[in-house]
């Protein structure tokens, strides 16, 4: 039997929607990442209470634990130089000197040397 066009169209209406995804606000998915890892409720409760997924859930709770550990992460970084940083200062400041040295030792150069001293001797 042919359905009539208003009947097919909720048809499509419904299957468009459940389709799509609905967008949950930050805050909101906040709340529900927090309330299940806190044990208040389950990831599969929180799901049928907001009309999600228990994927969707995970997700989130996935993204917020990645968040936070980047966040300790920064923490961590704004402490202090790491090793390496520390090492790559040392360098620029011991290049900086050399580079002043040459600079000196090239302007003397082109007024003829150092009250008579020869360039080699600084060494």
């Amino acid at each position: 039997m042919p359905r009539s066009g208003a009947v097919l169209w909720s048809v499509i209406a419904e299957r468009v929607l459940v389709a799509r995804p609905l967008k949950h606000p930050v805050e909101t998915k906040l709340r529900i990442v927090l309330s299940v890892l806190r044990g208040e409720q389950s990831a599969a409760e929180a799901a049928r209470r907001h009309g999600v997924s228990e994927t969707s859930i995970g997700k989130w709770k996935d993204q917020f634990l990645e968040g936070g550990r980047a966040g300790l992460a920064a923490a961590k970084e704004r402490r202090g130089p790491t090793g390496e940083e520390a090492r790559l200062r040392s360098q620029v400041d011991e290049l900086t000197h050399a580079l002043g040295e040459a600079h000196v030792e090239l302007r003397l150069a082109k007024r003829g040397g150092a009250a008579g001293f020869p360039m080699s001797s600084w060494s």
